[in-house]
């Protein structure tokens, strides 16, 4: 008898016991430490309690919309019953609602076959329509507010599904009878490794990141890192044709997510399948923030990020002219960094595409229920005492627009089922979040969202330059896919009608990550495109021609008919005028959300060596936009020095200091200061010269200023010098 209690005490199901409980005792150490830590943080962030009195007062005021309501959902509750029991003494019974064919929540047997559980599902329905009726049409409400009220209770439906309790839900207590409670045990020891990487929040892991290493099995295209600065590294990838597009290819993505979402396998990878169609592919790689750049705002993404990138881009190729695309976020810093340029007659990028891209932000879909002066201001608070919002934060908001795929699947394989998480190199990108600056943020968010200010014509200013995206005349090509819960299609459309030149629409199938990784192999979702661009998204539809497959192909032969289809031998990141500084994918990719940024030494364009190309040689003394205003050449000062002894007499020293030449059309603050810096502080010194002499000036200061026309600076300048 004794040997068979000492069995007893040391079997599975005892240690199980055992282990179950030393997992709860541990959490519960965490979870104390956890609510401590939230005694002094808004419990609210979402500011619901506002929005559902609001909404609360609006259903008081109409009690017949509560009544029938609920009369139709007694009704349907009482025939569930009639249904139950028939099935429960052997009868056939009939379903008193369905489950829509997408949910997959409710898959297992049990639910159909079983009349008890068959019950809970059909009840738990019933009881999400007679919600959804209630926070639907209701009067008296303002439009934010009834979006809110009824996102937020759909979020609430999604958490009282029976399958999230174990109780409830037929395949955990199977797993449960099958594993002798040792699947339980596995959940809790799974969600104390959550808890332990949140620190104390509650992460939900959605993938095994052990399984993946950015740059063997994950962003693994070849390709050096060529230059680097605080805001990006800027990666070069290695041809794999002969002969490439004369015109390079920067790809600029979204600075909250990390670029390699267009390079996770080689199957699908945009990067590597661009580069085989013969572009020469730059993307840019954005710092992941930390505190020391709290105060760092929009402005800097775009001048020494997207304007920077073209610089290199020119010093590494000698190539001035490039093909953009921007993606999501990224195309809205596209098109304001291509107003900027075009206001200070920069118009190196030659065509832009923009996936998945708004620009007109008065309907931003579902993203919306988080922005609003109260909200914003609660994260406005919470990004002050750490300078920047914290990836998880930004990462959580999206998760909650598809919470039943990305948080409550997870909750159940991962903590009630006992699974640990799966490989998946989509859920891997998804995880690896990234911070974003305080000052940009709150920014974007007041002057974009909120207030809608990039559709008006200089009402947002980077560094003194008013930005109107109708000034952008290059070719555009906008590519939004149908099911985007992100960037939603028909916004996007509104945006497209506000470019100045020439713009084609293509919209694909599916959703806002799969719809644009939709390599041609797979052969999936379709498109619609048209050149046509009617007034409304409705319109365009109507008319839109329908195609199979991928729209990769059709795009990429768009920017071939754009590009004058010239080309030459392949450039090779070794042989550029840049030095490669290390693989790709490189260093501040590797960023983890709670990582510090790397210490890098940042690149300095003017030591740029020469281009093997004999055409590109010019591209080895390119230098930044600061460097080059910061330091005036011999040659510049000699123009200048002439233009100086050359002006009128009449024009003082006094009043050539306070002579404003950003008057003169053409010429922006950026090269204002930089003339002024070199000498040239009056109209009436401008006026002495020819417009030769400017020209050399001006490209004496930095070659890449030879993209401005001075032709009518000296007629403008005398002008301007006489009143």
């Amino acid at each position: 008898m004794g040997g068979a209690g000492s069995m007893s005490e040391n079997s599975p199901k005892n240690n199980n016991v055992q282990e179950l409980q030393q997992n709860l005792e541990q959490i519960q150490d965490i979870m104390t430490g956890f609510m401590k830590s939230y005694e002094s943080l808004d419990m609210d962030p979402f500011k619901l309690g506002a929005a559902y009195t609001e909404w609360m007062s609006a259903v008081a005021s109409n009690p017949q919309k509560l009544f029938n309501e609920g009369l139709e959902f007694w009704r349907n509750s009482i025939e569930l019953s009639h249904q139950t029991m028939r099935g429960l003494m052997g009868g056939e019974p009939e379903s008193v609602v369905e489950v829509d064919k997408a949910d997959r929540r409710f898959r297992h047997d049990d639910w159909s076959h079983k009349p008890v559980f068959s019950a809970i599902k059909q009840s738990y329905l019933l009881s999400s329509q007679w919600l959804r009726s209630l926070v639907t049409d209701v009067e008296g409400l303002d439009a934010h507010t009834a979006e809110k009220v009824k996102f937020f209770t759909e979020r609430y439906i999604d958490a009282l599904s029976p399958t999230n309790f174990a109780l409830t839900n037929p395949a955990v207590i199977e797993k449960i009878v099958e594993t002798n409670g040792s699947s339980l045990v596995n959940g809790l020891k799974n969600m104390l490794n959550d808890l332990e990487d949140g620190n104390g929040q509650l992460r939900i892991s959605m993938t095994d990141t052990d399984a993946f290493t950015l740059g063997e099995n994950v962003a693994a295209s070849k390709g050096k890192v060529v230059f680097q600065n605080r805001m990006f590294q800027l990666v070069q990838y290695s041809p794999s044709t002969s002969k490439v597009l004369k015109r390079t290819l920067l790809i600029v993505p979204p600075w909250i997510n990390k670029f390699y979402i267009l390079d996770l396998q080689p199957k699908n990878s945009f990067l590597k399948w661009a580069t085989d169609q013969g572009h020469t592919v730059f993307v840019i790689s954005w710092v992941n923030p930390d505190a020391n750049y709290a105060n760092t705002e929009f402005s800097a993404y775009v001048q020494e990020g997207v304007v920077t990138a073209v610089d290199a881009i020119a010093a590494t190729t000698g190539e001035d002219e490039v093909n953009a695309i921007g993606y999501c976020i990224g195309g809205t810093l596209l098109a304001t960094s291509m107003a900027y340029m075009k206001s200070n007659n920069d118009d190196r990028i030659k065509t832009a595409t923009f996936f998945t891209t708004m620009l007109d932000f008065s309907e931003p879909g579902e993203l919306g229920v988080f922005i609003d002066e109260d909200q914003v201001g609660s994260l406005e608070e919470k990004m002050s005492e750490t300078g920047y919002l914290e990836g998880s934060s930004m990462a959580g908001a999206f998760n909650l627009l598809r919470a039943n795929d990305l948080i409550w699947s997870f909750y159940v394989n991962n903590y009630l089922l006992g699974n640990d998480p799966r490989p998946f190199d989509l859920l891997y990108w998804n995880s690896d979040s990234t911070r974003m600056p305080k000052a940009m943020h709150s920014w974007y968010l007041r002057n974009l969202y909120m207030q809608n200010q990039l559709v008006k014509p200089n009402a947002i200013e980077v560094d003194t330059v008013g930005i109107d995206l109708s000034s952008i005349d290059a070719p555009a090509c906008f590519v939004s896919t149908i099911d985007d819960h992100i960037a939603p299609w028909k916004s996007t459309y509104m945006g497209a009608t506000r470019l100045g030149g020439e713009v084609s629409f293509i919209l694909g199938g599916s959703g806002h990550i799969a719809g644009i990784v939709n390599p041609p192999e797979a052969n999936k979702y379709g498109f619609r495109i048209s050149k046509e661009l009617p007034e409304t998204a409705e319109a365009w539809l109507e008319h839109a021609e329908e195609h199979e497959g991928s729209w990769w192909n059709t795009w990429n032969d768009w920017v071939y008919q754009h590009s004058g289809n010239t080309m030459v031998a392949a450039r090779s990141p070794e042989d550029g005028g840049l030095s490669p500084i290390e693989d790709a994918p490189g260093t501040y990719v590797q960023c983890k959300m709670d990582d510090d940024v790397p210490q890098l030494a940042y690149t300095d364009l003017s030591a740029a060596r020469p281009v093997k190309a004999k055409s590109a040689a010019k591209a080895a003394k390119a230098k930044t936009r600061t460097e080059a205003d910061a330091k005036p050449t011999k040659t510049a000062a000699k123009s200048a020095k002439k233009a100086k002894s050359d002006a009128p007499s009449k024009a003082t020293a006094e009043k050539a200091a306070n002579d404003d030449l950003t008057k003169i059309n053409g010429i922006g603050p950026k090269l204002a200061s930089s003339l002024k810096e070199n000498g040239v502080t009056s109209f009436a010194q401008l006026a002495a010269m020819s417009a030769d002499e400017i020209v050399q000036m001006l490209v004496d200061m930095d070659p890449r200023n030879k993209r401005f026309n001075p032709s009518e600076w000296p007629a403008q300048a005398e002008k301007l010098a006489k009143k």
